[in-house]
């Protein structure tokens, strides 16, 4: 670990931070914490994405796996560290805060066609698809007491049933849902409400989400028989993959080790074995697939060891291991 971790430490700043916090353990009052953090908000390619973000909700979403989606651009910031008290979120938060449904999530601009159920017009929606997203970085931005951020996690909670969260959207849409069996639950919407509810001290060790968790490791071991809402967990959901915006074994893995419970669950070894066979000598990973609308950082290309990909592995690596 010595050597990948020095290797980390000669990276952008971003993945400094991130490794002098999360593999090191180092406080973020510690002077090479705050460098490291201070060059990181300074740099071009996190200020081009802020500044992208001040136009917030952005793109209208018609297809959630669309990298170029302000959510997911909000979730990478919120990865990368970026909190609530830093000036430049603050104006992007605002423009979040305008559109909060009456159900609770936090909404953007969706258009559904009329033969899906929708409108076809562009409209302020929200569905499992997307508000955990939202969610999930005003948490990770250190909001959690906000009332407002408080009611979306009460709602996001409310929804959850025995075998994990359903597709399910705003009350507005009536009856709309995703390509799947009503009684099904979607793994995509799951994995996104856990990367959620993890930043939460309240809800972590909910029992929503411990359905929401077995949901998916049952998926896992049931993975050649049952794709619930198209899901699949085959050749390309084991592709290594960043940032983490869809269903990938990645983004799952990262996710469920942040639950200490999980640490000695088989099917998990299973999967951080899987990611771990794939590094090379010297503990590196490369990018087996990528977004082309994330071209210019370092896990937009396959020709070369990641230093983001591999901080991700070995953090999780070691959230399985304490």
């Amino acid at each position: 670990m010595k050597d990948v971790t020095n290797w980390l430490l000669e990276g952008p700043p971003w993945v400094e931070y991130r490794t002098r916090v999360d593999l090191l353990g180092q406080s973020e009052n510690d002077p090479e914490v705050i460098t490291a953090r201070e060059a990181m908000l300074a740099s071009p390619q996190v200020g081009s994405l802020l500044e992208e973000l001040m136009e917030w909700p952005g793109p209208v979403l018609k297809r959630h796996n669309d990298a170029k989606l302000h959510i997911h651009k909000l979730a990478f910031l919120a990865d990368l560290g970026l909190k609530d008290s830093d000036p430049a979120l603050k104006p992007v938060l605002e423009r979040i805060f305008a559109h909060q449904s009456q159900d609770g999530a936090f909404q953007v601009i969706v258009n559904i066609p009329s033969h899906f159920g929708g409108s076809g017009a562009d409209e302020w929606q929200w569905m499992l698809c997307d508000a955990p997203s939202t969610l999930y970085a005003l948490l990770k931005f250190g909001l959690e007491a906000d009332p407002r951020v408080q009611t979306a996690t009460n709602h996001l909670g409310s929804l959850v049933r025995e075998n994990g969260w359903p597709c399910a959207a705003d009350s507005s849409l009536g009856k709309f849902r995703g390509p799947g069996r009503k009684d099904d639950p979607c793994p995509y919407t799951n994995l996104i409400s856990l990367k959620a509810l993890a930043q939460s001290e309240e809800w972590r060790d909910s029992e929503a989400c411990k359905a929401g968790a077995e949901t998916i490791l049952s998926l896992w071991e049931q993975r050649k028989e049952h794709k619930p809402y198209l899901f699949g967990m085959g050749t390309d959901f084991a592709k290594l993959k960043a940032p983490l915006i869809w269903y990938d074994i990645l983004h799952v893995l990262d996710v469920l080790s942040q639950f200490p419970w999980l640490r000695d669950d088989p099917r998990l070894g299973e999967m951080a074995a899987l990611v771990k066979a794939k590094s090379d000598e010297e503990d590196r990973f490369r990018p087996e697939s990528v977004w082309m609308a994330w071209k210019g950082w370092d896990f937009g290309q396959k020709k070369e060891p990641s230093r983001w990909i591999t901080l991700i592995a070995h953090r999780a690596f070691g959230r399985l291991s304490t």
